[in-house]
């Protein structure tokens, strides 16, 4: 029996909702992207684009709601808000940098 066979043969176990289950995994499932909670003290692309400006220094405090950037991604200009208050720990990006979608872009403490 190949190794793929074998692999194929292998049940998994899991549950949901108290009842427990046994069955066959594809490829396509255990390769797939896991799953990772919101940290709200991460800032990170929502869409792949530019910077244009940085409004905020490391160690500054700020206050919720309060503009951080302006990433430009298809000719639109987003203005980024500071989704809580509290201090910047790290500014990952600097003006006219281009960025990739999920790129961290400022860090909370």
């Amino acid at each position: 029996m190949s190794t793929e066979n074998k692999d194929q043969n292998e049940f998994s176990d899991f549950s949901i909702g108290g009842l427990h289950y046994k069955t066959h995994l594809t490829k396509k499932f255990i390769n797939r992207k896991k799953y990772e909670e919101h940290n709200p003290k991460l800032i990170k692309a929502f869409i792949p684009g530019t910077i244009i400006e940085v409004f905020v220094k490391n160690n500054n405090k700020v206050l919720e709601e309060q503009p951080l950037l302006i990433l430009e991604a298809m000719k639109m200009r987003n203005v980024v808000y500071a989704p809580q208050s509290g201090k910047i720990k790290k500014i990952w990006v600097k003006a006219g940098e281009m960025v990739a979608k999920n790129q961290l872009l400022i860090e909370f403490y």
